[in-house]
């Protein structure tokens, strides 16, 4: 990414960017008390998400809604509306962001062409989580106590019990379980406002029934890793592995790939390479930098790539920074599906040499005179990359991320009236996913997956020893509790 690439890119937010965000703060300002409280300050906001949306197909069922909503009649149909606008406009923020993004690369990306029309009648089951979701809503988070959570549950079994719905249940389970922590809401000082909103809209549109399904294709082709990013929580943790997939001769691909494992929280670090003992192709190819050969390997139109190690043999020797500096930059991007239109699913991949590294405050790449901020606290504790080594680098391959400001973070309002959303600026970012430095003199490489068979570094692997193989023993225990 040259100088002139980044000073357009960070050259300033594109228009309408804030005054949708601040569109998107009132309303989520107004779940705080509930839209059984309304005030004049959250019937303005109500009336404003209307206005956003008035010239496009949901402006006549969108602006209904708000009316029905402002005189109490708050029913299921008029928050799924609502869900929707909120949708629409956060998904306008992305798509002019993307736009930024795409034109400083000059990276190609096809539009959504793949229909999305509901078919079929809503299942019961789902009905019965947009019941849950619509009472929190009209209850407000402020008012969400240990009762209000629980009554999710009879829903959420019903849920996780088949396997259609089980991208809704999933994600109304971890909602659930992040209320339920905070509970109750009335005693916190801050709330994650935004955080909230979004994992609700997000939730009461996915309880509708479903689009036409996008079809995979099957491609073959040389698949050549780029990088790796950790995805960790306290039960689960997933490898989205980035990379271009060459095939037909046609221009590379960017595609990434994910695979999930569940855990416990003790499990942390590099341990947490030893849950993915499923796909020892993949995992040889990540700590080898090696390439990889599919064969009628599953592509959906976003760009998802459905991992199957059994379809995938180790090619030959591929450095993640030679193919980045060859290829990335005539790579075709995926198109982005109607519900992942969000500034937070950013994560383009970007490759940054001679720039100026700058540690004052927050960590910084000039190049050219151009800056852009670091992310390195998204660096995952289970790889040897760190702080002080992208600090020291020459060159740098990571992901271009969009960071929304305080209003997306985790304390974005005080208490009693819902406050401000803590501001909606926001700017771009770079998280590392490889970087070349010196070290001791030499010139190493260093990527997030090198440690993907086990540590390399021997004190590491000396500490991993001693502290013993904790996932062994908690399969060992499940297994006497099984056989008890």
């Amino acid at each position: 990414m040259r100088g002139t690439q980044l000073a357009e890119l960070t050259g300033g937010v594109p228009a309408g960017v804030t005054q949708a965000w601040d569109v998107v703060d009132g309303f989520d300002r107004a779940l705080v008390a509930g839209l059984s409280r309304l005030g004049p300050e959250q019937t303005t906001a109500l009336t404003e998400v209307a206005a956003a949306v008035a010239a496009t197909p949901l402006g006549a069922a969108v602006a209904e809604a708000v009316d029905k909503v402002a005189a109490g009649s708050v029913g299921d149909e008029q928050l799924l509306r609502l869900a929707g606008a909120r949708t629409a406009i956060v998904g306008a923020v992305h798509d002019a962001l993307r736009d930024q993004l795409d034109g400083a690369l000059g990276r190609p990306r096809p539009g959504w062409s793949v229909p999305t029309a509901a078919t079929g009648a809503v299942d019961g089951r789902l009905l019965a989580a947009r019941s849950w979701l619509a009472e929190l809503v009209i209850t407000g988070w402020r008012n969400v106590d240990h009762d209000l959570v629980s009554t999710s549950q009879q829903a959420l079994h019903a849920l996780l019990a088949e396997p259609t719905l089980r991208r809704c249940a999933v994600l109304l389970d971890g909602f659930a379980a992040e209320l339920a922590y905070a509970s109750p809401v009335a005693t916190l000082d801050r709330l994650p406002v935004r955080r909230w909103a979004d994992l609700w809209t997000r939730s009461m549109l996915l309880t509708s029934p479903p689009g036409a399904p996008a079809a995979p294709e099957p491609v073959s082709g040389r698949l050549l890793p780029l990088g790796v990013d950790v995805h960790e929580h306290g039960t689960a943790v997933a490898l989205q592995v980035h990379a271009l997939l060459e095939s037909g001769g046609e221009p590379p691909r960017l595609v990434r790939l994910t695979v999930s494992a569940a855990k416990v929280d003790t499990i942390v670090g590099p341990v947490l390479w030893q849950l993915f003992g499923d796909h020892p192709v993949l995992l040889a190819a990540l700590a080898g930098r090696l390439s990889l050969d599919v064969t009628d390997m599953l592509l959906h139109p976003s760009g998802d790539l459905v991992w199957r190690d059994e379809q995938a043999r180790p090619g030959g020797p591929a450095d993640p920074f030679a193919v980045a500096r060859v290829q990335l930059g005539e790579a075709v991007a995926p198109a982005v599906p109607p519900l992942d239109r969000h500034p937070a699913t950013i994560a383009e991949p970007v490759l940054l040499e001679g720039y100026t590294v700058d540690t004052d405050a927050r960590l910084t790449f000039d190049v050219d005179g151009s800056r852009i901020a670091v992310a390195v606290d998204r660096l995952p504790a289970c790889g040897p990359l760190t702080a002080d080594l992208v600090a020291g680098s020459t060159a740098c391959l990571g992901l271009l991320r969009w960071d929304a400001g305080a209003g997306a973070g985790a304390n974005d309002t005080d208490g009693s009236d819902g406050g401000g959303s803590g501001g909606s600026g926001g700017g771009w970012s770079v998280q590392p996913i490889g970087v070349q430095a010196t070290v001791k003199r030499k010139s190493v490489a260093v990527h997030t997956g090198d440690w993907a068979q086990g540590p390399t570094d021997p004190k590491v692997a000396k500490a991993v020893a001693r502290s013993g193989d904790p996932i062994a023993v908690l399969r060992e225990r499940a297994g006497r509790l099984l056989r008890k």
